[in-house]
């Protein structure tokens, strides 16, 4: 397995917004190939970051482009391009 995790930073006081977006956009997130987790921790000064568990750093460069399209929905509230890097995983844990 492999992930993706990506710092984000969108304009204050836009959480409420964002998450709004996010959900709305559920589907495409987790139709992505490969996809097995997707984790989003945000506080309240926009800052924050995702953690995409995919089944390969092959599939996670393969959905690049839909990714890329999907960040383009937070466009209005973002502070800054989010920056991605990529690790593979060593645990995956949960109860």
């Amino acid at each position: 397995m492999f992930a993706r995790v990506t710092h984000y930073k969108m304009k204050p006081g836009s959480k409420d917004a964002t998450t709004a977006i996010m959900n709305s956009l559920k589907s495409q997130i987790m139709g992505m190939p490969g996809m097995h987790n997707f984790i989003n921790v945000a506080n309240e000064d926009g800052s924050g970051y995702i953690i995409a568990v995919v089944e390969s750093e092959a599939s996670s460069n393969a959905n690049a482009s839909k990714v890329a399209e999907l960040w383009g929905a937070f466009s209005d509230y973002m502070e800054a391009a989010p920056q991605a890097v990529g690790y593979d995983v060593v645990a995956n844990w949960s109860n």
